[in-house]
């Protein structure tokens, strides 16, 4: 801790650093909770895109097995030409937002290949768009997060050292000043106290003086 001047405007800056950190404290407060909610509830819907893509799969492997033709599709069949992402907001935190993509398909020539080859790539371009809407929710939680510890960090920071401690440095300054004005007072009536037998001899040695003179 660093060491504060124990003065009147030292005092005043304290205060006003302390009223600073209880005014912006709540607000800190009320981001924290609003990132935890939002992580809460993304990583949730994250965990549903991720067990619709595992059901998907499972239905996939099945219809497909029906047809006992498995060869003749081929994963590179379907590729992501371009993935869509908007911008969102969370407690001032900029987010992307999913909104799709755009796929290509590898040429394959249609008499050579089953009639269920166009169904099964358009099952292929939904899982890999749930492939690419769970990575972007996983951004969102690690953006969020991160803005999270900040958050936190700062939390702590005015709740367990900054507001303790200008308390400490307001109550350590009002108790020197307080003990100087004590002082102050004591000093002023011993002061006085001098002053006044001072006077009070000085009034004597007078009258003493006044009374030889009257006796000669």
């Amino acid at each position: 801790m660093a060491k504060i001047k124990l003065t009147k405007n030292e005092q005043k800056v304290q205060k006003d650093a302390l009223k600073m950190y209880q005014r912006y404290l709540p607000t800190l407060t009320l981001k924290k909770q609003q990132l935890q909610s939002e992580i809460r509830t993304i990583e949730v819907k994250a965990k549903e895109v991720r067990q619709a893509r595992v059901e998907l799969e499972k239905e996939f492997q099945v219809w497909i097995s029906v047809f006992g033709e498995e060869e003749a599709f081929k994963p590179g069949m379907v590729t992501v030409r371009n993935i869509k992402k908007g911008v969102g907001n969370i407690a001032g935190v900029t987010i992307p937002v999913y909104e799709g993509a755009e796929f290509n398909r590898g040429d394959y020539d249609l008499y050579s290949t089953p009639l269920w080859i166009d169904m099964a790539a358009d099952r292929m371009e939904k899982a890999l768009s749930l492939d690419l809407e769970a990575s972007v929710l996983d951004e969102q939680v690690r953006l969020l997060s991160k803005e999270l510890r900040t958050t936190s960090q700062r939390v702590n920071l005015f709740e367990k050292v900054k507001i303790p401690e200008a308390k400490s440095n307001i109550k350590k300054i009002s108790v020197y000043l307080g003990d100087q004005q004590v002082s102050e007072v004591v000093r002023s009536k011993i002061s006085k106290k001098k002053i006044d037998q001072r006077n009070a001899a000085k009034k004597l040695a007078e009258e003493a003086e006044k009374a030889k003179g009257a006796e000669a």
